[in-house]
């Protein structure tokens, strides 16, 4: 998920740190540092924050899961 996150926040020209003031206006206490282990992948992100990041990127839940099917299908083998 955290390639995802990255690409949507790349296509809307953000830096994290622009993107977290956004999301602590939206009343996610949220810091770069957190961000960016999302974006690591060294954390999951909270659904109050993916339902925010949906609002400011003004796309689906499915732009965030982009591609996770197909990780599973290989570890899986």
């Amino acid at each position: 998920m955290g390639d995802n996150l990255r690409r949507l926040r790349g296509m809307h020209g953000q830096s994290q740190e622009k993107l977290c003031v956004q999301l602590q206006r939206m009343g996610c206490d949220i810091g770069r540092t957190t961000y960016a282990k999302y974006e690591a992948g060294e954390l999951n992100i909270r659904a109050s924050v993916l339902i925010a990041l949906k609002q400011i990127y003004d796309c689906t839940y499915d732009d965030f899961f982009l591609g996770l099917d197909v990780v599973q299908e290989k570890t899986a083998l």
